[in-house]
């Protein structure tokens, strides 16, 4: 399987990182071992100072397509999830600056944390989907899905046009504005219209 991750897909974490808005999604690709193991704690890499958390509604793939049409996203997928891009900022921005990949900032072991996964049917509306993250008990990222610059559907008919989707594959689809650094003993926890979908401890 791999990981598929939209960078920019929220008009407020642009203008927070004052990045440019831009035209198509940011795609950028994480391997399966940046997944984090369950009931695992994160621990902050020593060539970072400044490891962001990123909270994000996660889609897993559950048919083999290239090239689909929108009309056809749909079908694709069937259950909705939650995780964590982590990124270790200082290292993008230098790696930004020199024209260089985002790989090692954003790819590490344990960078992607990928909680419970939910059958969609359980969500009125895939478009408008609450979401959030807590540091500490103390509320710090919160998005819903409709204020998403591409959708759900657009990103599976986008992708799949340079990515064949495999059975398992995982799409982060972006994250709202709140992002910050991590500390060892924060304790992150992310909601999914309310429920907790996972907690993680940082070390």
């Amino acid at each position: 399987m791999k990981i598929i991750c939209i960078g920019r897909n929220y008009t407020d974490h642009i203008e927070e990182l004052e990045n440019e808005r831009p035209t198509d999604p940011v795609v950028f690709m994480k391997p399966d071992t940046a997944i984090l193991l369950k009931k695992q704690p994160f621990f902050i890499p020593d060539f970072s100072d400044d490891v962001h958390h990123e909270v994000e509604v996660l889609v897993k793939i559950t048919r083999i397509g290239k090239h689909i049409d929108r009309k056809f996203a749909h079908k694709y997928y069937d259950q909705i999830g939650l995780g964590i891009d982590f990124t270790a900022r200082d290292l993008q921005q230098k790696l930004k600056e020199k024209g260089l990949p985002w790989e090692k900032a954003k790819a590490f072991d344990g960078a992607a944390v990928v909680g419970k996964f939910v059958g969609k049917e359980k969500f009125e509306n895939i478009n408008a989907i609450n979401f959030s993250l807590k540091k500490n008990d103390i509320l710090v990222q919160k998005g819903n899905t409709s204020l998403m610059l591409w959708k759900i559907d657009a990103l599976i008919e986008y992708i799949s046009k340079y990515f064949t989707l495999k059975i398992g594959d995982i799409i982060f689809t972006g994250t709202p504005s709140g992002v910050a650094k991590i500390q060892p003993n924060d304790v992150l926890t992310g909601f999914l219209e309310g429920e907790e979908n996972f907690k993680i401890k940082i070390k």
